[in-house]
């Protein structure tokens, strides 16, 4: 228990150095200074592995497969290939929702510039959206101009419906529901937290401003654990 409570403690120190200092106080507010490393989601299996001569389970968790769209420059850009090494905050979206989006990505905006700040290079924002026959390069360029996003560290995304369906669905297990904005479209309150192996290792939700914390004390956590072992 000493050894766990040093632990936490340990990286308290670490993550009030890393993250601007209204961002820390907030997510001391919400945990109380009590850190944890963010776990893995959606188990895909298990495997029996054989160690100095005894035989243990080994969880196999999901690994989340490539996916590649289009930003919000007109650039191509594969999730697992071209932002290799960074940890992953997506969210879906669409530009004309009236309802959760503005919130959603309002949210999503504080944390970009708090880490905009200090260590930019850390995490990429993503942002899908769920209706690209209407969302455009161009309307998806003036959606993030209207948040000041950063282009290059905030990419808001659009490509094909159904890969996009996808990739929500099978790959995320994010939550389907349905709005009248944008019919048959997939949409959800929630950032997904991606690390660097493309594990998923959180859901928040947006609405939530306790929950919104915990998202952004989470990227920094997923940049100081050590890469897990195969």
């Amino acid at each position: 228990m000493a050894v766990s409570k040093r632990k936490g403690t340990f990286l308290g120190l670490l993550i009030a150095a890393i993250l601007p200092l209204s961002l820390y106080l907030m997510m001391r507010a919400v945990n109380d200074g009590n850190i944890k490393i963010p776990r893995y989601y959606r188990i895909d299996g298990i495997e029996a592995v054989q160690k100095d001569g005894k035989t243990y389970n080994d969880t196999i968790f999901h690994q989340v497969a490539d996916l590649e769209l289009t930003n919000q420059l007109g650039e191509k850009v594969s999730l697992n290939k071209t932002l290799q090494g960074k940890v992953l905050a997506i969210n879906f979206m669409f530009t004309t929702c009236q309802t959760v989006c503005p919130r959603i990505t309002r949210e999503v905006s504080k944390i970009q510039k708090a880490y905009e700040k200090k260590n930019p290079d850390w995490v990429q924002f993503i942002s899908i959206t769920i209706d690209p026959d209407r969302d455009s390069v161009a309307a998806l360029r003036v959606y993030a101009d209207n948040y000041k996003a950063n282009h290059d560290r905030w990419y808001f995304l659009t490509g094909s419906k159904d890969a996009i369906f996808h990739y929500a669905k099978e790959e995320l297990g994010v939550v389907l529901q349905e709005y009248g904005g944008a019919e048959g479209t997939v949409h959800s309150e929630n950032i997904i937290l991606l690390d660097k192996d493309r594990y998923i290792r959180g859901y928040y939700n947006a609405s939530e401003p306790a929950e919104v914390a915990k998202c952004a004390q989470d990227i920094a956590v997923l940049q100081l654990e050590k890469k897990r072992k195969k």
